[in-house]
């Protein structure tokens, strides 16, 4: 769905880059990717991400780069622990929003897991988020600098908060976790990237690793027994922390 905000945007400067980082590397992720059956998919899905009616309807496969990162080399440096994540980084290379939910709430929440139906009103909630963020970002774009959405450097700094020997010791897990499922061996990888979870509990992409290595779940949707069972042990802490799009200026 980002392409509709691509092909909206790109003259005026915009460049999107997606990332997914699945260790099981193309094999999971690339039918999302270049997916041929777009017209079929479910307009659940719309409703889930917080795509309204009028985006759904113009939908299109991506034109800007989509990269696959197997070590989650991407998600260290930024700071990432779910997906959908984004960056703001202007022209001279700098950070103006650090890693947020790209306009995501937590849909999953008011999710009926048997029919994968959603109430109205999560749906109007979720599209309201998802245009508020669609919003600040087309601001962006149109002012630069000068947008009320671009953070001052020291509030960057102070959210893009550095790894804490946690955080380190659970990439080392996972860099473990993907040489043993390089080499075959599923249940040492596993056994790493549970460690890395422990570790760093908040982290969902290895948390998701964890769960979708067994060959028969890779490039499935992560919505067992285990995917739910983590969600209902957050309590009230989110599953997709809100972006704070309060202006800065």
């Amino acid at each position: 769905m980002w392409q509709v905000i691509y092909e909206e945007l790109r003259d005026q400067g915009l460049e999107i880059i997606a990332v997914a980082f699945d260790t099981a590397g193309r094999a999971a992720v690339e039918p999302k990717i270049r997916a041929t059956d777009i017209a079929e998919r479910p307009a659940m899905l719309a409703g889930l991400m917080g795509w309204d009616d009028a985006l759904w309807a113009r939908q299109a496969p991506p034109t800007y780069p989509c990269l696959i990162d197997e070590t989650h080399l991407v998600a260290e440096l930024y700071g990432m622990n779910n997906v959908p994540q984004a960056v703001w980084i202007d022209e001279q290379g700098r950070i103006v929003r650090p890693a947020e939910s790209a306009g995501t709430i937590d849909m999953v929440r008011h999710l009926n897991r048997e029919t994968l139906e959603l109430p109205d009103a999560a749906v109007a909630e979720g599209a309201q988020a998802r245009n508020a963020y669609i919003e600040a970002l087309r601001n962006w774009v149109h002012h630069g600098a000068d947008s009320p959405y671009v953070l001052p450097a020291a509030e960057v700094k102070r959210r893009l908060r550095g790894p804490g020997e946690s955080e380190v010791l659970a990439a080392t897990h996972v860099k473990l976790g993907r040489h043993f499922y390089a080499k075959g061996a599923l249940a040492q990888a596993k056994k790493h990237f549970d460690q890395a979870v422990t570790l760093c509990p908040e982290s969902w992409n290895y948390r998701r690793q964890s769960m979708m290595l067994d060959p028969e779940n890779v490039g499935q949707l992560n919505a067992g027994p285990d995917f739910w069972a983590a969600v209902d042990a957050l309590g009230d802490t989110p599953y997709y922390p809100p972006a704070d799009l309060a202006p800065v200026r």
